[in-house]
């Protein structure tokens, strides 16, 4: 008898190294794919922070050629992908390497599309819209947040229509992931308080996800652990790399649930936002968490309960609602204990701007996966509490 295809589950990831340091033998998996020259693809922060030395260091030390493209925007642009595909192409690339947090982790996943199908990124929009195998493709994530080096998702702003749109498929896991602790130490305490959120916010959307199943859950349950319990500590112990590692283990965790099992509102409205003003995706996701919690709470209580459970909270005697009112309570504390007090107002969105952010998240892949059916008006709601 065969399976019903609802009850089968696939997961994918790339090859994984973790530890502090990795990042030194970048140069030993380009030449496992015979690089003769890497696009290295990462932002002016993290050239800045001298990471990308480190990383053309170890090029050097093989031998092999490589030219940069570190004109990324916090939010990567369809342009910034499009100069970076013609870079690779009259370059003669073979090999894209990317160094930093999600935006330079998916403009080089952006460029291999790109380059691979010669065709313009707008196309690919969608889920599995990809035909040709992109180059092959190394990360190394400078962020214990966006999980981008591990999963099956590309977010790329769309600056003339002021939109985020995604593009979802199996073919943009990339081959290698060389996961660092060392790199998040150049992180201010905001990035790591909105890189932190984020992870969290990935393992719960992914746990309560219709997509969520035996291959996820552990994943998404120890990041939980592993954020709650560690992340407070490392931004007020900044140089403790065993924090560090704990924290990255944990975003890592949250990356191989969340591409797996897919993610949920936070996601869509945070997408929506981030196209919108141009705010770093983390701080989109931190304002909207406790509020979509919330919101989806009634449609999976007994999951949420195990969430609240796995965060610390003591749920002995308690029923649905008062579990739902700690969880949210609990959120909001974390927030502030790592220093995280913005609000959508703060950033200028006032009531006039939910009807189009609304409808955009509505049309984000990540809304099909949420718990709760949501109507257009269920988003505009909760974005009103979140202002």
């Amino acid at each position: 008898m065969s399976a019903n295809p609802s009850q089968l589950r696939k997961f994918v990831s790339p090859e994984i190294i973790f530890g502090a340091g990795c990042r030194h033998h970048v140069a030993n998996y380009a030449r496992t794919f015979g690089a003769r020259k890497v696009l290295l693809v990462s932002d002016p922060g993290v050239l800045a922070a001298g990471w990308v030395a480190d990383v053309e260091a170890s090029l050097q030390g093989q031998g092999i050629d490589y030219c940069l493209h570190t004109d990324v925007s916090p939010n990567p642009r369809v342009e910034e992908v499009m100069a970076g595909a013609e870079r690779y192409r009259s370059e003669q690339c073979d090999v894209i390497v990317a160094v930093g947090g999600g935006s330079p982790m998916d403009c080089a996943k952006g460029i291999g599309i790109v380059v691979a199908h010669g065709r313009h990124i707008l196309e690919f929009e969608g889920v599995d819209t990809i035909r040709v195998p992109s180059p092959p493709l190394i990360l190394i994530p400078t962020t214990a947040g966006t999980s981008a080096d591990v999963s099956q998702f590309v977010i790329i702003s769309n600056q003339q229509q002021r939109m985020k749109f995604s593009i979802v498929s199996k073919a943009v896991v990339p081959d290698v992931s060389l996961i660092d602790p060392e790199t998040t130490l150049s992180m201010d305490p905001f990035l790591s308080a909105c890189t932190g959120i984020d992870a969290l916010v990935h393992a719960i959307e992914a746990f309560v996800s219709t997509g969520h199943g035996p291959l996820t859950d552990p994943h998404a349950l120890e990041a939980m652990r592993l954020i709650n319990g560690n992340l407070v500590q490392m931004i007020a112990s900044p140089n403790d790399i065993v924090l560090r590692e704990k924290v990255m283990l944990g975003s890592m965790q949250a990356g191989l649930a969340f591409s797996n099992a897919i993610l949920g509102a936070v996601h869509a409205m945070s997408h929506s936002l981030g196209g919108f003003l141009d705010l770093p995706h983390g701080l989109c996701n931190a304002v909207l968490v406790e509020h979509v919690v919330a919101f989806n709470y009634s449609a999976a209580p007994e999951r949420f309960k195990v969430i609240a459970q796995t965060l610390g909270i003591d749920c002995r005697g308690l029923n649905h609602e008062q579990v739902r009112k700690r969880l949210v309570d609990h959120l909001i504390a974390l927030k502030h204990a790592v220093g995280f007090h913005e609000t959508l107002g703060l950033h200028g969105v006032g009531s006039s701007d939910i009807p189009f952010l609304s409808r955009h998240a509505m049309g984000d892949p990540c809304i099909l996966t949420n718990p709760r059916s949501s109507s257009l008006r269920d988003v505009e709601v909760v974005y009103g509490e979140a202002l």
